[in-house]
């Protein structure tokens, strides 16, 4: 009887059904999808069910906060966006990693130092482990840029050469000159109100050399590098952008991309495998990426955290010692993924498939995220609402700048941070 009993529990594990359920939260973005068809190697090694609900990015922090307030968490792991960074560890929300990457010897020196910086410590601590990057760049039409009668029209027009843009003024008057001269947008926008005007915009002012706060967490989102980038974001959306722009997010704007109609976008690194791919682009083979015109531009990323009222921590850091492991790391890599680590973005056997990588990483390792503290969700939500009415027209860009950034003075002093 009793061998039985071991024979029917044995089956029940195999089948997933006598054992723990990891419940995750995931945005709808390629490396999910990735890692899902992963998944069953996982669950084949340790008996642990892993089920993934897959939202839009603009759900998730709606979802996530009700259950991270609450006595028993729903999610028993979290990707964790770089705009919670702050405000999730600062509210007692995620578990402390270092006792668990000390003991089991998981080595983080592997990771590039800013997704480390970015999605990885607060105050001193180890909340997360960065999952994967979308810092941004500019991705273009490599064969657009060699048409020899555009090269002599805009040689004619401006007196110099059609080549890869070097500062963010060349950029948009490129792609004026591309949309008054062609077929094609200049550029695929995505400048739907709140996160993707955001991370769109962002990019414009850091190239500047612009920022949201000074040293002393002073706003200075309406100082003149604020309104210059501002004044050539909306000139870039009015001028060459699809009719839609205003209300794109990044599907809409890789899809425009993908289907031939645009010279370029600025957008995250991980969609140049997406466009290259000829199941899925008409410009594969046609596509480059290059760092933002002028300078540097916004880094973002994910990481892997733990509720701190996660029913299932152990399993859960299980799942990442595997998830983040190098065999399984460098997988993802070369399913087109985002990496995060040195290893992966320098093997030979991705960069001979995606030869771009090492740029990819050099981006990473430069790239500028956004401020993160305790109220970084409020102050792109602030952000996106004023960037939105400028580019509307519903305000003047210097009445909307101001508004954000006394908004944004204000989010500074609840968090403390703000000095005289």
């Amino acid at each position: 009887m009793r061998k039985w009993i071991v024979v029917w529990l044995s089956l029940l594990l195999a089948l997933g059904l006598f054992g723990v359920t990891l419940r995750v939260l995931m945005e709808d973005v390629p490396e999910t999808h990735i890692i899902k068809a992963l998944l069953p190697e996982f669950e084949a090694k340790t008996g642990i069910k892993v089920e993934f609900e897959i939202v839009q990015y603009s759900d998730m922090h709606a979802k996530l906060v009700p259950q991270l307030m609450s006595p028993n968490c729903q999610y028993d792991l979290l990707e964790v966006d770089n705009y919670w960074a702050g405000e999730f560890p600062a509210a007692g929300w995620l578990e402390p990693l270092d006792e668990y990457v000390k003991r089991d010897n998981f080595d983080i020196s592997v990771y590039l130092p800013s997704m480390l910086d970015m999605v990885g410590y607060y105050n001193g601590k180890l909340y997360m482990i960065p999952m994967y990057n979308y810092a941004m760049g500019l991705i273009y039409r490599t064969d657009v840029l060699k048409d020899e009668t555009l090269k002599k029209k805009y040689r004619e027009k401006y007196g110099k050469e059609l080549s890869v843009p070097r500062t963010l003024e060349d950029y948009v008057q490129i792609c004026e000159f591309i949309q008054t001269n062609t077929d094609l947008y200049g550029s695929a926008m995505q400048a739907q109100r709140g996160d993707p005007i955001v991370m769109e915009w962002s990019n414009y002012l850091f190239t500047l050399g612009g920022d949201y706060y000074d040293e002393k967490w002073h706003a200075r989102i309406n100082d003149e590098i604020g309104v210059k980038a501002t004044e050539l974001y909306i000139r870039a959306l009015k001028n060459a952008a699809p009719p839609g722009a205003l209300s794109f997010n990044l599907d809409d704007a890789y899809r425009v991309m993908a289907q031939g109609k645009a010279f370029s976008m600025i957008s995250y690194n991980w969609m140049l495998p997406q466009l290259d791919d000829p199941e899925k682009s008409k410009v594969a083979g046609k596509v480059a990426l290059e760092p933002m015109p002028g300078g540097v531009g916004l880094n973002g990323g994910w990481g892997w955290a733990i509720p701190k009222n996660s029913q299932h921590k152990e399993e859960a850091w299980a799942f990442i010692k595997w998830v983040e492991s190098p065999e399984i790391a460098k997988r993802r890599a070369l399913m087109g993924g985002a990496p995060t680590r040195f290893d992966v973005f320098t093997d030979e056997e991705v960069v001979k498939k995606y030869p771009w990588y090492p740029k990819v990483m050099w981006l990473v390792m430069y790239a500028k995220h956004v401020p993160e503290f305790q109220y970084s969700a409020q102050m792109i939500e602030v952000v996106g609402r004023e960037l939105s009415l400028a580019a509307t027209g519903e305000k003047s860009i210097k009445e909307a700048l101001d508004t954000a950034a006394n908004e944004l003075d204000k989010l500074a002093k609840l968090a403390g941070l703000w000095k005289k």
